[in-house]
Formats: C-alpha cells, sequence, structure tokens
C-alpha cells in the first residue's frame, strides 16, 4: 500500500487501551502519519461513542479492565462484519490472537511495537476498510445506474441506455456495431427486455453456423424436405415470436440468407423448406456486426446503434470490474477480491483490444488470486522491463508468496512461518506487491 494514501476522508480510527501513556503515544504516531484517531481508555467508552459516530479502524487492546479486547471484537462483529479491528498483545497472549484473527480479527502486534509498525498495520487495515466502502458504493452506483445489465456512467453509455429507452418498446429493428467483446449480446438481452416483449429472446451466432444447415436453421424444415430431415423443425425465427431474434455476426451470413432475411424483415412471414405455406412471425430482429457494414445496414433498413469500445469509457472500468469480481466471487466461493490505486492505474493503462470481454477475463484471474497477466511496468530498478533479472526476482517472490496465502487461507502469522520470514517482512513485501491476505480468507 502506498505510503502517501491518504485517510483523512474517513471516519477516525478508535484505539482502546488502559495505560494512558501508551495510549497517548500511539495517539501521537496516527496523528503524526495523518490518520485521524480517538482514544479511549475502556471498551465501554469506545461502544458508547459508536453510538454516535462511525469508525474506520478500532485498535484495542486483549488486556483491557471490564470487557477485554476479544469480548469486544465479538460485540463489534455483531454491529458490523465488515469492521477491521487490530488487537494489541502482549507476549503471552499470541495465540489468542491468532484465534482471535481465526474468528474475524483483521489482525495483531505483538507489544512492544516501534511507532513504524502501528502506523503500518492501521495503514493495511484502513486499505481494506476504504476498498470495502468503494466497493459498497460502486454496488449501489450499479443498482442505479445500470439498465437491465447495462453497466457504465460514462456519457457514451448514458447515450446508449436513452437509446434504448426510447427504441425499445417499438416494433423497429436495430443493427448494434461494435468491435469484438464490447458487449453487443448484453445490449441485445437488454433491448429485449426494455421491448415488453412476451417471446423468448433467441441468439443465433452467424459465424458459428455451417453454411449447409444455416437456412434450415432461420428458416426451419418439413419431414422430407431433404436427405435427413426425418421430421419437421421449428426454424429460430418462427420460435422467436413475440420476442426477439438476435443474430450475432451478421455480416457472416451468406448472401442469398441476407436477401430472405430482408423479405422476412418485410413481410413478417416465412416458409419452412419443403413448405409453400407461408408462416406470420412477430419476432423483433436486433442484428450484430464487429463493424457499421453500409451494405446490410441499407439492405436491412434497421435502426443503427453504436457501441464504444472499452477504451473510450475508462471511466466505467471501476464499475465494470467490480460487477465482475462480485460475480466470480459467487461462482469461485471466494471473498470478493480488491485491488489498489496501483492496479487500477495499470489496467487503466491498458488499451483494452478485447474489450469488456477480456476484462472479464482479467477479473476472473484477479478472483482467483492470480496474476492479471499484464507486464509489470518500467521502473528505474528494472529498466529493461519485465525480462529484466529484477522483474523476475520479483515475479517469483509474488508467486511464492500467492501460494503460501493460498495454503493458509490468508493467515499472516501461518504465511510468514511457511515462508520463513518475520511478520514485518511479510507485511511490506504484501504492500510492495500490491496483495491482501483478506482476499485469500474463507469466509
Amino acid at each position: 500500500m502506498p505510503e502517501m494514501t491518504d485517510y483523512t476522508h474517513l471516519p477516525p480510527v478508535f484505539l482502546v487501551e488502559d495505560d494512558a501513556a501508551v495510549r497517548k503515544g500511539c495517539e501521537q504516531a496516527l496523528s503524526l502519519a495523518d490518520i485521524p484517531v480517538r482514544g479511549f481508555a475502556d471498551g465501554e467508552s469506545l461502544l458508547a461513542a459508536l453510538a454516535g459516530a462511525e469508525a474506520s479502524l478500532v485498535i484495542t487492546d486483549i488486556r483491557l479492565p471490564g470487557r477485554d479486547g476479544l469480548s469486544l471484537l465479538k460485540t463489534l462483529q455483531q454491529r458490523d462484519r465488515d469492521l477491521p479491528v487490530l488487537l494489541m498483545t502482549g507476549h503471552g497472549d499470541v495465540s489468542m490472537a491468532v484465534q482471535a484473527m481465526r474468528d474475524g480479527a483483521h489482525d495483531f502486534i505483538e507489544k512492544p511495537f516501534p511507532s513504524e509498525r502501528l502506523i503500518t498495520a492501521a495503514r493495511n487495515a484502513l486499505e481494506k476498510r476504504r476498498l470495502f466502502l468503494e466497493n459498497r458504493q460502486l454496488k449501489a452506483q450499479l443498482h442505479s445506474a445500470g439498465l437491465h445489465g447495462l453497466i457504465g456512467q460514462t456519457p457514451a453509455m448514458e447515450k446508449i441506455r436513452q437509446l434504448i429507452a426510447a427504441l425499445a418498446p417499438t416494433d423497429v429493428d436495430i443493427l448494434i456495431n461494435g468491435e469484438t467483446g464490447c458487449g453487443k449480446e448484453v445490449v441485445a438481452r437488454a433491448i429485449h427486455e426494455a421491448s415488453g416483449r412476451r417471446g423468448p429472446f433467441v441468439a443465433v451466432n452467424c459465424s458459428a453456423l455451417p453454411e449447409t444447415v444455416f437456412e434450415s436453421e432461420l428458416f426451419g424444415h418439413e419431414a422430407g424436405a431433404f436427405t435427413g430431415a426425418g421430421k419437421r423443425r421449428i426454424g429460430r425465427i418462427e420460435h422467436a415470436g413475440s420476442g426477439t431474434l438476435f443474430l450475432d455476426e451478421i455480416e457472416s451470413m451468406p448472401m442469398n440468407l441476407q436477401v430472405k432475411l430482408l423479405r422476412v424483415l418485410q413481410e413478417r412471414s416465412i416458409e419452412r423448406l419443403g413448405s409453400n405455406q407461408p408462416i406470420a412471425v412477430d419476432c423483433r430482429v436486433v442484428a450484430a456486426s464487429k463493424a457499421f457494414r453500409a451494405d446490410i445496414y441499407y439492405r436491412l433498413n434497421v435502426v443503427s446503434l453504436d457501441l464504444p469500445p472499452l477504451r473510450e469509457r475508462l471511466a466505467d472500468l471501476p464499475l465494470l470490474m467490480a460487477a465482475f469480481l462480485q460475480d466470480a466471487a459467487g461462482r469461485y466461493q471466494r471473498p470478493v477480491a480488491t485491488w489498489t490505486a496501483s492496479d487500477m492505474a495499470r489496467w487503466t493503462a491498458h488499451d483494452w483490444p478485447g474489450n469488456v470481454r477480456e476484462l472479464k477475463n482479467v477479473a476472473n484471474r484477479w478472483a482467483l488470486g492470480l496474476p492479471d497477466g499484464f507486464a509489470p511496468a518500467l521502473s528505474a530498478a528494472s529498466p529493461d522491463g519485465a525480462n529484466s533479472l529484477h522483474a523476475i526476482v520479483e515475479g517469483a517472490e509474488r508467486a511464492a508468496i500467492v501460494q503460501a496465502l493460498q495454503k493458509s487461507h490468508g493467515n499472516v502469522a501461518e504465511t510468514a512461518a511457511i515462508l520463513r520470514i518475520p511478520k514485518k517482512t511479510l507485511y511490506d513485501k504484501l504492500t510492495r506487491h500490491a496483495l491482501s491476505a483478506e482476499s485469500f480468507r474463507v469466509s
């Protein structure tokens, strides 16, 4: 975590220590590090203060008069399980502190400790709280800003939502233009959901269908229409009746079928292969192309909707990443992964040729605790970039720490024991490699 991270905008740290001299020393150390702090002599005073104020972090001694630190931890967890609690402990209480971490404490520091150790531990905990609050805010934005799954608050995405809101209730057919991976099917589904149509959403990937079966897939066939047609088959267009037919990569559709599709759009009826009987259809057609194609646009006579690539709406990247990490956490049964400011800066610097689909793949790897796949940035220590000895050593060290964190399920003390390094050294390395032990803990 960067030393210069500003936590003055967060609620203060609440510090509980019955020894007045120790309490004053801790308060001064935190204040000099620009970390707002309020001190209390016992747990009851802290709980009373929490009734009318908010804390970003609670730092408490285990040995306290009246309610001890472990009892205070349980009470705080009942109020807010996401509020980090940092325990201060004497040498004889280390085993209790380790068990408390298993029960939900953020971490512990062993007395006596230098002020730098307190500040580092507090900053790690505050970073966790900051990321939690940021993710909670992003989730609220996702809930309020999205239109049927559309994520983003940039002007480009607001325009897309406005167009969908205006066009969806009509019967007009739509052509969606956009690069690979920018979310054309997501937009098509949003159009369908906002249309009020009662029928199904039927998706056809035109590039995945062999030309020999294309016509049968779209229009259906009667029994005996061709060799192997043993029984009648309803085509995709007919199946989409009263719903929406989504034709992805329509530029891959054979020209003769584009002409037949035009006839369907004009007459709103089809004929199955092997039949001369017209069948009325009431489906809305939404087509998608990787780029604007004038020939398709004029041939199909549709309204065109252009999706921006991700590199043109990078301000939406945190919202998208938050949503994808939330989905991945549920899918992989892991805690929701977080990121640091340096992570987001690295992602923002990427040009995302695969667009939102590429971002989702990165989010899935990140959720599993794997590297994001991007080369490390150049630095004075590694002028040759990812292939330098420094970068190779750094990458190997990060991988070893990740493996140990996975084995210990994010337990810092156990991770340090596995790696045979002091806990303070491990904390320094976690900060340098932008790793969060919390993200490896199983809830």
